[in-house]
């Protein structure tokens, strides 16, 4: 505690900040060059060595990405992307100690439109951007973000995961890569501009993201049909791996916003290494070890080139690296159970992130809670029901069934009564979103500016849902099949 009387006039000791002109930590030779950490000083050689270990490690040691495997890199101009296609040139040269054994393309998502960005100002950027890919010798795709409306529903479907391979299968795969000697081997780049975009196209993606009130929604919208789009180039074009420039400060960030957002049972997903939620196409996150200071310190020190895009919410923050690195380092430990079959378990993934449905709660929880105090606090349409339940209660009126009618929707759709003509409404949507994206959908204007891939698929859901609910009586259960023969 301070003391009135207490006498200050003693020196005050003084902590030594760290200084450029001390020696390198690794080398204890070269004065150092960059300052990461308090007592992490390295020279311009040592960090060098540094940055490259760290990537190349976190590859080797996980051992996700096997030899000869195409891997889709999804560069959108920052500097962490930048720096990760640096790191995977670098990785593949004729030079390189521990070189990587993996077919590289890239991708760039063009989101011009959803920002406001004018033809020009779209033009421009694709032309920065080509000129940095073209220098790699990778094959690139350019997609626009309008290429979203007119995706298929199996992208919103888990795709069939590969087998799990024994340990020894890693080994094996490098052996038959060196045999192969598939190093040699050069093929022509190949590049897909951006195909020219409708107008029309644009007004409706911005139609889609002004329907979101708030700006924390309208981002996280923006991602899941970013992270759509990027799945759908690589199931098209034939990549088995996705690599992402999430950096460990945009993670730390993530975490954080998630937790927020109620989206803590996705977290292992949403910031671990790797993420096998789609199946057939796994995400790889090797920046996730590397803080925005050090790329920063990197791409400016080795000349890496990055292109500037403008984001919905372009802002500056304060850089903390102690509570970044431990937060980071909590969402290390977060781990997801495995389940056995992703496309037996369709009907428990949400629709939009297709991450595993949290909402599957017992009736005295806080997410309960939150749904009866929302909905007694709101009013109650009977043109927009706004119970959040799984389905919402049946018209009182005759069904088309009851008066005779020679339409309904049995006989049109194949599916039960008056169900394939219904339109999706929020509450109906909302049964099949988990809590995170519950409040996303609930803070837009209309589930009508969605694109049509959601629609269909949660129209399938809805009517396979309430097939099974008319034929349950019927079915046995797991416990059942024993006990006819006795």
């Amino acid at each position: 505690m301070c003391q009135v009387e207490e006498d200050y006039q003693h020196a005050l000791g003084r902590a030594d900040l760290p200084s450029a002109s001390k020696k390198c930590v690794k080398c204890k030779e070269a004065s150092a060059a960059v300052v990461i950490r308090a007592g992490d000083r390295y020279c311009r050689s040592c960090f060098q060595e540094f940055f490259i270990h760290k990537f190349r490690a976190v590859l080797g040691k996980t051992r996700v990405i096997f030899p000869g495997e195409k891997v889709l890199l999804a560069v959108s101009g920052g500097p962490s992307s930048c720096s990760m296609l640096r790191q995977v040139q670098e990785g593949l040269s004729h030079t390189a100690h521990k070189k990587l054994r993996f077919s590289p393309g890239l991708v760039y998502i063009d989101e011009g439109g959803a920002v406001g960005q004018s033809a020009e100002e779209r033009r421009r950027t694709v032309a920065e951007l080509q000129v940095v890919f073209r220098a790699t010798g990778f094959p690139f795709h350019v997609v626009p973000l309008e290429q979203v409306l007119d995706l298929p529903a199996s992208v919103v479907v888990p795709g069939a995961s590969p087998s799990e391979r024994p340990a020894s299968a890693y080994k094996a795969a490098v052996d038959r890569f060196i045999q192969s000697d598939s190093s040699t081997r050069r093929t022509a780049p190949e590049e897909t501009t951006a195909p020219d975009v409708q107008e029309s196209h644009t007004h409706t993606l911005q139609r889609l993201i002004g329907s979101v009130k708030t700006l924390t929604a309208r981002d996280d919208l923006l991602a899941t049909l970013r992270q759509h789009l990027l799945v759908h180039t690589a199931r098209s074009e034939g990549y088995s791996k996705l690599m992402l420039g999430d950096n460990c400060t945009r993670l730390a960030v993530k975490l954080l916003s998630s937790i927020s957002l109620g989206r803590g049972a996705q977290l292992a997903q949403d910031t671990g290494f790797s993420d096998s939620r789609y199946g057939d196409v796994t995400s790889v996150r090797p920046m996730r070890d590397y803080s925005a200071k050090e790329i920063a310190f990197y791409n400016h020190m080795f000349s890496v080139p990055s292109v500037v895009t403008p984001g919905l919410d372009t802002k500056l923050q304060a850089d903390f690296p102690s509570t970044v690195s431990t937060i980071y380092r909590t969402s290390e430990k977060l781990q997801t159970a495995a389940r056995s079959s992703s496309a037996a378990h369709l009907s428990d993934r949400c629709l939009l992130c297709m991450c595993s449905l949290d909402t599957a709660a017992e009736k005295v929880s806080a997410f309960q809670a939150t749904l009866i105090s929302e909905q007694l606090s709101q009013t109650k349409s009977p043109a927009a029901p706004l119970n959040p339940g799984p389905r919402s209660a049946a018209p009182s009126g005759p069904s088309c069934c009851a008066a005779g009618a020679e339409d309904c929707g049995r006989a049109a759709g194949g599916g039960s009564c008056c169900s394939s003509a219904k339109e999706p409404q929020t509450g109906d949507l909302r049964s099949l979103l988990c809590y995170s994206c519950q409040l996303t959908v609930r803070d837009m204007s209309s589930v009508e500016h969605l694109p049509q891939y959601i629609l269909s698929e949660a129209q399938r859901r809805q009517r396979r849902s309430q097939m099974r609910e008319e034929i349950t009586e019927f079915l046995l259960d797991d416990g059942d099949d024993g006990d006819e023969g006795d």
